[in-house]
């Protein structure tokens, strides 16, 4: 029903406002700011580079060269679309939704999840198959958040972006992976690092809620018509999902016509129907909730995605090479370990430009890393010239330390950069 949730919105009649509000670090203040503390959010998010990075990584299919195949950042746009929509029907707070849903991924690795994977199964061999699950964007994009992004202030110093706990909350609660029926936010303000796993957590606000489900909307229908214009579904596959959308919805529905004169789903079509049913079963008692068919059709979907799409042979090759990049990227900097401690690294990646100039800025930038100039015979304490106030994340004397280090420099690249860089590694 509209409006249904606006006793329970995030504004100043909510208990927890003040504690969404929260900044670890108070952020500096302009005299003629006219914006809510969620929309300088949402705008500090939308100018940092991780979010910028993101029209270059992986949706689903990996370094497209079609301009309309969709990259991590239209999916974002779609995320913000959605959950927006949801918020201003619903009665919730939009600008906490929009800004929730813009950094969503900021922390998503190269190559999507496939790159996720890669990235925790290096640390995995490092920790333990037994461990729980080291790297997941999830937490990575609160990480990116809290200590890697930054923003020149009035002064040009580079400052850490400071995020409120509402927004830093719905980074990490995102995880729309795990199906559920009646999403409503936990009671309590935790500290975000305790959680271990991605999903099993529910976000602290209805907004944060809200674009947990809107990641599950966003990303069903688009991933089956990119599917489609690379001619990764087949005849059979079209008549499994006509079958889908009949059982579970009816051959009376409109996708069940589409799918007749041989269409695929249409995305917002999809979009559309299953933003209605939420906002109509939807209540604050009931939590967010689909009716049964829809949300029947939506395993069904997710099912069929995994097997025709996900876990087609194409992808599965280009995920070998896309394994392999990254980890000719990570063994080389992990040889460059007694370089990076010594303030030595251009010695070491003297031969790899791109790699070198990247990796040594940040060093330079999250590490106490100080670059040896032979011609001084000194060390040069560029974090301060380069006026980067961002806290030492990484220490490079410390194996584990400095492996994690690695590990959120390669999570940091695009799909192209973590190519272009492997290609100037292995070549002569």
């Amino acid at each position: 029903m509209q409006t249904s949730f606006e006793k329970v919105r995030m504004d100043k009649n909510n208990a927890n406002w003040e504690q969404a509000n929260t900044r670890e670090i108070p952020l500096y203040g302009r005299n003629n700011d006219i914006r809510t503390e969620f929309e300088r959010d949402y705008t500090r998010i939308l100018h940092c580079q991780a979010y910028r990075r993101l029209k270059h990584k992986t949706q689903v299919f990996f370094a497209p060269h079609n301009d309309h195949i969709c990259t991590r950042m239209e999916h974002v746009m779609h995320v913000a679309s959605v959950a927006s929509t949801i918020s201003k029907y619903m009665g919730l707070n939009e600008q906490l939704a929009s800004a929730i849903a813009m950094g969503h991924d900021i922390g998503h690795a190269p190559f999507g999840h496939h790159g996720e994977n890669c990235l925790n199964s290096l640390l995995e061999q490092k920790e333990g198959h037994n461990a729980p699950k080291k790297f997941w964007h999830e937490r990575n994009s609160l990480f990116f958040a809290d200590f890697i992004e930054t923003l020149q202030d009035p002064n040009g110093v580079e400052q850490p972006l400071n995020l409120t706990y509402a927004v830093r909350d719905g980074l990490i609660c995102h995880c729309g992976e795990i199906d559920q029926q009646g999403i409503r936010p936990r009671e309590e303000a935790i500290d975000l690092y305790s959680m271990k796993r991605p999903g099993f957590i529910q976000p602290y606000t209805w907004e944060g809620c809200v674009v947990k489900v809107a990641d599950k909307i966003a990303y069903l229908g688009r991933d089956i018509e990119d599917a489609r214009a690379y001619h990764i579904l087949d005849m059979t596959s079209y008549r499994q999902l006509r079958e889908i959308v009949g059982s579970t919805l009816g051959f009376e529905h409109k996708g069940a016509h589409a799918l007749r004169s041989g269409k695929a789903v249409n995305t917002t079509v999809l979009i559309n129907d299953l933003i209605v049913d939420l906002c109509e079963q939807s209540t604050p008692e009931k939590g967010l909730c689909f009716s049964d068919e829809y949300f029947r059709f939506i395993l069904e979907l997710k099912k069929f995605n995994f097997a025709h799409i996900y876990n087609h042979w194409r992808l599965s090759e280009f995920a070998i090479y896309a394994e392999n990049v990254i980890g000719t990227i990570f063994r080389t900097l992990q040889r460059a370990k007694p370089y990076a401690e010594s303030g030595r690294i251009a010695h070491a990646l003297r031969t790899y430009p791109t790699l070198f100039a990247t990796f040594e800025d940040w060093l330079i930038k999250y590490t106490a890393y100080q670059p040896f100039i032979p011609e001084r015979h000194s060390y040069v304490d560029k974090k301060q010239i380069l006026k980067y106030n961002t806290r030492v994340v990484f220490d490079v004397h410390d194996e584990e330390s400095y492996t994690k280090c690695i590990i959120e420099y390669i999570s940091g690249m695009t799909d192209q950069f973590a190519i272009k860089v492997y290609e100037e590694i292995i070549s002569f």
